[in-house]
Order: structure tokens, then sequence, then C-alpha cells
């Protein structure tokens, strides 16, 4: 193996750590923390809910666009490197203002929304062109797995870091400070740290390669961004397949898991972060070991395989939710549950990850030009608009078995706390009794929506890549060598 190839395949992954920290927080943990420090009525949790869907909606024009520009970027750096070292730069300061300003009520709401409108911004920077360097540093199908399978698998470390560490300190009886607002600001600086010092293993350990052709001339505008995604009309079904895929993934991730927890287990961070923990934990293994899986398994073969074992696991969620009474042994079966239903839902993650990617050659193939950051910044667009999707329906779902009733009282308890009013033990004995208010049918709805939602979604987006997606192993490698004939002429 070419010595810088083995260089780039671990200075690139590494650089995705803190990153996904950082996005972990922000993403899966925002509405988490605006909960359970402060006290909403109804029209300003949906006022919050709106603003993150319109900032996301926002990203339909911005992350295309800022592929676009990066894609006509030139410096001696290369096109992807200055805007990582901006956009992390940026993405730091903003994410750690979200979580450290103490606004109440609708002076928090509007705050809310610049600081939400600004990390739609700075983080799209980075992240297009983070993930834009895969097709500059792999042209093969096996050199692309290693290289999207790891990343992954660095990201998952990040993720799952984040997971331990965000409940674990921000709630219960290890919450540094003593209070939800503290801990929350202690980590989101902890993270805001870490993620720059984690991306220079990638802006100055990788090389890509600079000599895969590129759109030269190119404006940067709306109508270049439509007409090449218009024209290639499988990255307009793999997007529409991935959206699907995506909020699936993160139904559980997004706040309902947490919930559910907590309101059925009790308020503690620990629980929450074995939880999310022992979810993702078996993915390690399918990331590890993908790129020797995908040479062995076609692709939809192992989707097949996936989906079942993804719908086996959430029914006996479902049955461990209403049929078992709460103990540990409950816990431990839907988190058991949860494990084996990501694992399926991630093998997916990653055969999308690929099939995105591999457009690229279908555009050059098709259409003459690769415009690769273009087609790679769909990826995150649709990560964000997904994630947004995921807010609403938590948030409705919040809101239609009564959540805010109860956030709303521990927010209380939170703020005495932070305020020297009560001690952290008072709180936590005090928040203990308020959970014991919680109704059955609150912890019954929240896990229905937690398993049913992802399990059709799923199924969906299954039945739509086995009829429409035509680029499997046989026909890309035709496709390769059908350009690679058209550069010896």
């Amino acid at each position: 193996m070419d010595k810088q190839l083995k260089r780039n395949l671990w200075f690139f992954p590494l650089g995705t750590v803190g990153r996904d920290m950082l996005y972990q927080l922000f993403t899966n943990y925002i509405l988490l923390y605006v909960l359970f420090t402060r006290q909403l009525t109804a029209a300003q949790l949906m006022a919050i809910t709106v603003i993150m869907v319109l900032c996301r909606v926002f990203d339909a024009v911005n992350d295309p666009v800022m592929g676009n520009i990066i894609e006509c970027t030139r410096s001696r750096w290369g096109k992807y490197k200055p805007w990582l070292v901006i956009g992390i730069l940026s993405t730091s300061i903003v994410v750690y203002l979200a979580f450290s300003v103490p606004l109440q009520g609708w002076p928090f709401v509007i705050f809310f929304g610049i600081i939400y409108f600004l990390y739609s911004i700075t983080f799209t920077m980075q992240d297009i062109s983070y993930w834009g360097m895969v097709p500059a540093l792999g042209r093969d199908s096996h050199s692309r797995d290693q290289f999207t399978s790891r990343a992954t698998l660095f990201a998952g470390i990040g993720a799952t870091l984040a997971g331990i560490i965000i409940p674990m300190l921000t709630t219960g009886s290890m919450t540094v400070g003593g209070n939800a607002q503290s801990a929350y600001s202690n980590v989101a600086l902890l993270f805001s740290i870490l993620a720059p010092l984690f991306l220079c293993f990638t802006i100055f350990g990788v090389r890509e390669n600079r000599d895969t052709p590129v759109s030269a001339g190119s404006k940067i505008g709306v109508r270049k961004i439509i007409t090449t995604i218009k024209n290639n009309d499988q990255l307009v079904w793999i997007a529409v397949i991935f959206l699907l895929q995506q909020i699936g993934i993160n139904m559980i991730l997004g706040g309902l898991g947490s919930t559910y927890i907590y309101f059925a287990f009790g308020y503690e961070g620990g629980l929450y972060s074995t939880f999310s923990t022992i979810g993702v934990l078996a993915t390690a293994f399918l990331m590890v070991f993908y790129p020797t899986i995908s040479a062995r398994i076609r692709r939809k073969q192992l989707m097949k395989y996936m989906l079942f074992m993804s719908l086996a696991a959430y029914a006996l969620m479902i049955a461990a939710g209403v049929l078992m009474p709460y103990s540990m042994i409950k816990f431990w079966a839907i988190t058991l549950c949860y494990m084996f239903s990501n694992l399926g839902q991630y093998a997916y993650y990653l055969v999308m990850m690929i099939s995105i990617i591999n457009t690229v050659e279908y555009n050059e193939y098709k259409n003459g030009t690769r415009d690769e950051a273009i087609i790679a910044s769909l990826r995150p667009f649709l990560t964000k608009l997904s994630s947004a999707l995921v807010i609403l329906l938590t948030s409705l779902s919040y809101l239609a078995f009564g959540v805010t009733d109860i956030t709303n009282k521990i927010s209380s308890l939170e703020q005495q706390t932070n305020l020297g009013l009560i001690t952290e033990a008072e709180k936590l004995s005090s928040i203990g009794s308020v959970l014991s208010g919680v109704r059955s049918y609150q912890t019954l709805g929240l896990i229905l929506v937690m398993a049913i939602l992802p399990a059709l979604l799923m199924t969906m987006a299954y039945k739509l890549y086995m009829k429409h997606y035509i680029l499997d192993e046989d026909e890309y490698d035709r496709i390769l060598k059908v350009l690679d004939e058209r550069k010896e002429k």
C-alpha cells in the first residue's frame, strides 16, 4: 500500500473525533438542554422547534452553495483545508456560546434563533469540506470503503465519547457544578477545545489527490447546484432514501431515548450513558469490518439481512416496554434491543454513504463533470434536515404526551440550585418526587414512537433502494472502465 495512502487512512478519520463530539452535543442534546434548564410554555417550545426547522430549510440552499464555493476554491492548501480551519474555529465559538448564556423566556428564544442560524453556517463550512475530501482521497471502490468506514468508525468514537460524557456530567449525582446550566457550559467548553485539536490531524497530515478533473471556471450559483442534482437521477433517489434512513436512525438519540430513560428509570445520567453506549457498541464491529464484509456480501443482500434483524429488535423493544414491569431487567432488555436495531441502521448508513459518493463517477459518466463537492454537500444537508425533522417529531411527541409538564418542574429545581436557593441533594430528592408523578401513558407513548417510526422508515428506505438505485457493484465497476477508456482516448 502507498505510504501516503496509509498516512491518509489514519489522519483523515482521526480528524473527525472532536467534530462529532461537538455535533452530538449541539444536535442531540440542545433540545434536552433547553427542556431541563428552561421553563417553557407550549408556544416557546414550538417557536424553538420552528427555528430549528427553518434553519435546516436555510441549509437547503446553504449546503450546496457551500459545496459549490469549495469546488471553485483555488489555494496553495487545496480547496478543502482553508474551509476546514475557518469552519471548525467558528463552530467551536458558536457551540460554547449556545450552552453558556443564561437567558430565560422569550429573550432566550430570540438568542436561540440567532445562535442556531450561526451554527448552520459555521458547521456547514467544515462538514462539507471534511466529507468532500473522500473522492479526492480514493477513486476505487475498495479505498473508498476504507476511508468511509474508518471515518465513520472514528466519528462513532467521538459520538460515543460524547454520549458517555454529556449525560453523566450534566444529569444526576455527578453533575458538574451541581446544576445542569453550569454542567452544559463546562462540557461545551471542553468539546470546543478538543474539536480543533483533533482536526489538526486532517489539516496537517492528509494530502488529497489533485489530479482528478474539476469543473474549471464554473460559477457559484443556485442554477449550477440545481442542474447538478437534477441531471443525476441516482443522486436524487439516494438523497430521498438517505433522508428517510437518517430520520429513523436518529429518533431515539434525538431526545426521545433520554427522556424515556429518565422518566422510566430515574434522573441519573449514568443510566442514559449506559443505554446510548451499549446501543452503539455493536456498530463499532461493523465499522471496523465493513470493508471485509462488503467484499463478501453485496450491499443489497446485506441490507436485507440487516432489515430483518432491526425489525425483530424493534418488535422486542415494544414488547419489553409494554409487558415488563419497571426494573433493571427491563432497562437491559430495552438497551439490548436498541443495540441490535442500531446495528442494522448503521449498516444502512454505511451503504448510503458509499452510494452517495459513487454518484460522483455516475455524474462524470453521464454529464461529463464530477462536481464532487456539490454532490458531497448533499450528505451533510440531508443529515441536518433529518435532524430538524427529528426535532419536530420529538417536540410534537412531547406536547402530545405532556412531557413539558414534567420537565418544567425539573428545570425550576435546576434553576434554584444554580441560584443557590436549594442544595444539590435537595434538588435530586425533589426531582425524584416529580418523576414519581409520570403517568404510564407518557412512557408508553414515548417508547412506541421510538420503535414504530424508525421501523417504518427503515422499511421504506429498503424498498426504494431495491427499486430505484442501480449503481450496484457491477454497474459501478463498468462505469469506471468506461471512464478509464475515455481518458485513454
